[in-house]
């Protein structure tokens, strides 16, 4: 098998991997800076000059690559569309590395590639179908089924971040008002807080007074969280009905997650128990860029 070559493009960084396989350490790992403020053609030099660096370090040059990507690619349109790396919106992002880099260029949206690499390396592994959780400071998702990743018809599958969580709330990037990512990712809540409290904490310190008993604000956050986290969770549970559910994020190293979350869920899901394991993820950040080398793997293992 040749390497398994992987990019994950962030908002300020891109990072590549050379996988030898899933089972032994980074060939290489490096990454370089994004600098989405010079545009769309910049970003497109970012990646050639990170792929030039990945096959000067390994003298190889495989046939295709994976990449993460901070947004969806239109199955119909073959353009770019939900990026929160805004340059990169209605453009033809595979087309153009294609022509750059004249690899086959394999793309999934960031959520993905870290449900794919918890599915097949991390939390989720064995797993008929797992759902990978992001919550941080959005919240996304990907849908792994048999070790493959579901898109959906409109490349939008897994996107709960974006259902209505409380009808008429807070306004959300994407035009909508009240979605999940509004309510309980880390500057949904954080933004909570300070609308209450009138100071802004990092969410970090607001759950340590909420377990200190000090901070009523503080504890007000917290129980939203956990409040809406298991309504938003039992709504992914009753559709879906994943094997595991891994969660990964920032926001997700919130212990109550795991044992108050999941008693919340319980109130919600059409069922008398909650079998579904909410699973905290393994990978940590090497999961995006893992992932995405794993698209380049032309079946699942």
């Amino acid at each position: 098998m040749e390497p398994l070559w992987g990019i994950d493009l962030g908002g300020t960084k891109i990072e590549g991997v050379v996988l030898d396989s899933l089972e032994k350490e980074p060939i290489l790992r490096t990454r370089i800076d994004t600098e989405a403020h010079k545009g769309y053609a910049h970003i497109l030099d970012q990646i050639e000059k990170l792929c030039a660096i990945l096959t000067d370090k390994t003298g190889c040059r495989p046939g295709k690559i994976g990449l993460g990507t901070p947004g969806t690619e239109d199955p119909k349109l073959g353009r770019m569309k939900n990026c929160n790396t805004t340059a990169l919106n209605g453009m033809p992002l595979r087309k153009d590395l294609l022509a750059r880099l004249k690899m086959d260029v394999r793309m999934a949206n960031d959520a993905n590639c870290f449900a794919l690499a918890e599915a097949l390396m991390g939390a989720g592994k064995g797993a008929e179908t797992v759902f990978g959780v992001i919550m941080g400071t959005g919240v996304g998702g990907g849908v792994v089924i048999k070790g493959r990743i579901l898109n959906g018809l409109q490349g939008i599958a897994g996107e709960w971040g974006h259902n209505e969580l409380i009808p008429g709330g807070t306004d959300c990037y994407c035009g909508r008002k009240g979605c999940v990512e509004t309510v309980i990712s880390g500057k949904g809540l954080e933004n909570y807080y300070e609308s209450h409290a009138g100071t802004r904490l990092y969410l970090k310190e607001i759950v340590k007074q909420a377990r200190l008993g000090t901070n009523p604000h503080a504890a007000a956050t917290l129980k939203r969280l956990i409040t809406y986290f298991g309504k938003a969770i039992a709504n992914v549970i009753n559709i879906l009905d994943p094997h595991a559910i891994v969660l990964g994020g920032g926001v997700t190293n919130i212990e109550e997650l795991y044992t108050d979350g999941v008693a919340e869920i319980r109130k919600h899901i059409f069922n008398n128990r909650v079998d579904t394991p909410i699973l905290r993820h393994k990978l940590g950040d090497s999961a995006g860029v893992f992932g995405a080398a794993m698209l380049a793997l032309d079946s699942p293992v």
